[in-house]
């Protein structure tokens, strides 16, 4: 059986609360085989290490589109353009 069949068979058994802790997992995984970014300047550095400290600590990053519906939302519904 293919690695993909055998995680997926495990993932149908997982409560949701665990679901969710193996898709944090995967993401800081994936976050750590990425390459590194190394930040120029100092205020870059912090912002680096602050971003870095709330993944680890499981805040979700938001993707594109989520981040456009986000700042439409602080403006009253309209979009960026």
């Amino acid at each position: 059986m293919p690695p993909e069949e055998i995680l997926l068979q495990y993932w149908r058994e997982l409560a949701p609360a665990d679901r969710a802790k193996v898709i944090q997992f995967t993401q800081a995984l994936a976050l750590k085989s990425s390459p590194e970014f190394t930040p120029k300047t100092q205020l870059g550095q912090t912002l680096w290490k602050l971003r870095q400290r709330a993944i680890a600590n499981g805040m979700k990053l938001l993707n594109e589109v989520e981040l456009e519906q986000e700042i439409a939302d602080r403006r009253g519904g309209y979009g960026v353009w």
